[in-house]
């Protein structure tokens, strides 16, 4: 068994290797920065300096971060279906919601059809907005996609709504 020590190194390890990684081909594969639900206490992984580049993978709206390219965005899922998407650079500074278009949630809960959620611009520009279903299925997954300079990207991410 593995010592906490050797663990963190570990994870501090892994996230580091995966940072600025590029991807092959139009569909490019994300790593979560984040895996563990908002409301969970911050472990050595997550805490770093802000500023850096990609250095902050801290959720700033209690969403989880994923990264493509060299762009982070937290994804906000809500179990009432009012579900948020932000955009931030590399070093976590805010973008326009407009870095993106075509901002879609799949809505994948089991023994039932798919449900297809269209994102809008917030009235500030500063979020996508998508709201649908209320999701009560633990085991609900999640297809996030979206268009950033001409190139489709998408991700299938696990069901894990914000602490209420």
């Amino acid at each position: 068994m593995r010592r906490p020590l050797e663990i963190c190194v570990l994870m501090l390890s892994l996230i580091a290797a995966g940072c600025g990684r590029t991807h092959n081909g139009t569909v490019a594969a994300a790593t979560p920065e984040s895996t563990a639900r908002p409301d969970a206490s911050a472990t050595a992984a997550t805490v770093t300096s802000s500023g850096m580049a990609h250095g902050d993978h801290n959720p700033h709206h209690g969403g989880v971060v994923y990264m493509y390219d060299d762009m982070h965005y937290e994804v906000v899922l809500d179990s009432a279906g009012h579900h948020r998407v932000y955009f931030t650079d590399s070093a976590r500074e805010d973008l326009p919601a407009s870095v993106a278009s075509t901002v879609t949630l799949s809505v994948e809960r089991p023994k039932a059809a798919p449900e297809t959620i269209s994102g809008t611009i917030d009235g500030q520009g500063e979020r996508w907005v998508l709201d649908g279903q209320p999701v009560a299925d633990k085991d609900t997954n999640i297809r996030v996609s979206f268009i950033v300079k001409g190139t489709p990207y998408w991700i299938d991410v696990p069901f894990i709504p914000v602490a209420q």
